[in-house]
């Protein structure tokens, strides 16, 4: 990464410091009973949601759908891509993945 690159440090309000996507799994019509759930149990597909930050410059967009649980890191990846959030790799996974 170049330094045009590398936004500018900015503060961080309390609350406002990470970035958070939510999962929502579906859980309707498992029961057999209308307008009704099982407790604990859903389905393995549902949505992926970003939730807004000021101080990130996120602005929440709408849900993106997984339609299976195997789907799901791929639309996690194309949530945070599309709101313009960019990764850094941990020490271990630096480790594995040469520049």
């Amino acid at each position: 990464m170049n330094e045009e690159n590398i936004p500018t440090a900015r503060a961080g309000k309390h609350g406002e410091k990470m970035i958070e996507v939510r999962v929502r799994f579906w859980t309707d019509k498992i029961a057999d009973d209308k307008d009704t759930v099982i407790p604990k149990h859903a389905w393995d597909s549902g949505v992926v949601v970003m939730d807004g930050n000021k101080t990130h410059g996120v602005t929440p967009a709408s849900p993106q759908p997984f339609n299976s649980i195997l789907d799901l890191t791929s639309v996690l990846a194309k949530v945070l891509s599309e709101h313009g959030i960019t990764l850094h790799a941990n020490r271990k996974l630096r480790k594995l993945i040469k520049p």
